[in-house]
């Protein structure tokens, strides 16, 4: 074998084995193999100088300074408010906005890279004026090791950094402080995770994992818990219906299962079949309903809506997880049952009780979504005991989790009107 590429690519593969930045891996492997093969360093600058003696590249940096002039200036908010205008009003509109003001741009420069550069540093500062996290992420490889997480804040974190972990070069070892909330969704993401052939300890405060491979396995995803709470929520409002949905498991991982037994405190009984479950209303509901759902956030805003339509008054604990979810859900709670009549009260930004405390009712309310899918999922069925029925602002939410949920809705016998 030629000694130059030998050289060249040996050097390249032992700088990235020892993890090296491939930038300067690459620089290095090549230096080495002129080395070898007897060119003189000045072949090296000579190549470099003629790459860049190009008029295109010449453009570039002048398409940047012209970026940044219309950032700075008003054509840039010109340009993004007529993309705005455009498709602004589509759902992801900046990433819409983004693709038709780089249409635009690309048209003027003839350049994809001046188009980009500039582009980009008129979007980013547009999407942090509109909320969105001005996250720049830059990928290497994933070393892994010992860090240490607030375990009472959401599992989703943790069960993020639990699904790569076997992927990390020396694993991880993630030790959890303070109390842990939504243990039931950790369990989940660790006991799936064994079913496709990864091991992990969980000691106290401590879950370990070391490197290891996923294997492929034939697998059947069951339905959702979470989702069916609504249709919980609608047997015990409408108490005369009879439901069945499908794919749910007697045996279930999902913690949200814990609603089936929780509704059974509100007049819903579940019968389990071969084929998922059927409800049927029984009439045994509780007087006063208390419950920690440290283990079932998700179902809390189905219940809260649910007892209070019912009747049923209510303490609600371990709800600290709602305040950082899509919306600060227990104020949006208790802000659209005001509309409908009703005075919630919460403490410690973890507690939501009503005690039968109620105002006058909007004459004709419209539930905010706070670009919340649960809050219009566990509003709609409020729509079974109110005289004219419920409007819901922005019912496409509901596509997070459930895009569905409104056809499904409407197949039950549900009138829906668009406006």
């Amino acid at each position: 074998m030629d000694p130059v590429l030998l050289t060249t690519f040996g050097t390249l593969i032992i700088l990235l084995i020892f993890t090296v930045p491939i930038g300067v891996s690459i620089g290095t492997a090549v230096f080495m193999g002129m080395m070898v093969g007897g060119l003189p360093p000045v072949f090296l600058a000579q190549k470099m100088y003629s790459a860049l003696d190009s008029f295109p590249l010449l453009a570039v940096p002048l398409f940047i300074i012209a970026g940044d002039i219309m950032q700075k200036g008003t054509i840039a908010n010109s340009l993004l408010a007529v993309s705005h205008c455009l498709v602004g009003h589509i759902k992801g509109g900046m990433a819409h906005i983004s693709i038709l003001t780089s249409l635009f741009y690309g048209a003027l420069s003839g350049s994809a890279a001046a188009t980009v550069a500039a582009v980009g540093g008129i979007m980013i500062p547009a999407m942090e004026k509109e909320g969105y996290p001005p996250l720049r992420i830059f990928g290497s490889a994933l070393q892994g090791g010992e860090i240490s997480l607030a375990g009472g804040v959401s599992s989703q974190y943790i069960s993020a950094l639990l699904m790569i972990a076997p992927l990390m070069e020396n694993g991880l070892t993630l030790h959890l402080e303070g109390n842990i909330i939504s243990r039931p969704y950790i369990n989940l993401t660790l006991q799936l995770m064994e079913q496709f052939g990864v091991k992990a300890t969980w000691n106290g405060q401590t879950i370990k994992i070391l490197p290891q491979e996923y294997k492929p396995i034939r697998f059947t995803v069951e339905s959702d818990w979470s989702a069916a709470s609504y249709w919980y929520a609608i047997m015990a409002l409408s108490k005369n219906a009879e439901i069945e949905l499908l794919g749910l498991f007697k045996n279930s991982l999902q913690g949200d299962a814990a609603g089936a037994k929780l509704f059974a405190q509100l007049g819903v009984g579940t019968a389990f079949t071969g084929r998922g479950v059927v409800l049927k209303y029984n009439g045994n509901a509780v007087k006063k309903l208390i419950y920690n759902f440290d283990n079932e956030p998700d179902l809390a805003q189905t219940f809260v809506v649910t007892c209070v339509l019912l009747n049923i008054p209510f303490r609600f604990t371990g709800l600290q997880s709602l305040k950082i979810k899509e919306t600060d859900r227990i104020e949006a709670l208790k802000t659209e049952l005001r509309k409908l009549g009703y005075l919630l009260t919460d403490s410690n930004d973890s507690i939501l009780e009503w005690n039968g405390e109620r105002c006058e009712p909007e004459a004709d309310p419209i539930i905010a979504t706070y670009e919340d899918h649960r809050m219009a999922m566990a509003f709609a069925p409020a729509a079974l005991v109110l005289p004219k029925g419920l409007k819901v602002a922005d019912p496409e939410v509901v596509t997070k989790s459930y895009p569905a949920y409104w056809e499904d809705l409407r197949k039950a016998g549900f009138a829906l009107i668009e406006n």
